[in-house]
């Protein structure tokens, strides 16, 4: 505790900038960690594809790159990927189901030319 007494007195701005870097590590490893366990779970993998999932959790799930899922959906690169496949199917007009089948045949087909 005396240690501490002496940093906060004699070394505040560095024991303050030291705290601040600490609190990020705790919590973009915190972030990292819980992200590796949930995507490392089988049960989150290759997931039937639902209204509720957003491009980029489809890219994840079924291990694709989320080109493939954007070419798919007819999305280009700016548009939002954090939209819910409903939401894109009710935004372009599109059945829900026409978009899913369009999503699995370019999962096929990047799995089939993937290395």
């Amino acid at each position: 505790m005396k240690a501490l007494r002496f940093l906060w007195h004699r070394h505040r701005a560095a024991l303050m900038l030291f705290t601040l870097a600490l609190a990020a590590v705790l919590f973009f490893g915190t972030r990292v960690t819980m992200r590796w366990v949930y995507w490392n779970d089988p049960a989150h993998r290759d997931q039937p594809i639902a209204g509720w999932m957003t491009p980029g959790y489809i890219a994840q799930s079924y291990g694709v790159e989320m080109e493939v899922i954007q070419a798919a959906l007819a999305l280009d690169a700016d548009s939002p990927h954090r939209l819910p496949l409903d939401e894109i199917a009710r935004m372009s007009g599109a059945d829900r189901a026409d978009l899913v089948a369009a999503i699995e045949a370019a999962i096929a087909t990047a799995r089939e030319n993937a290395p």
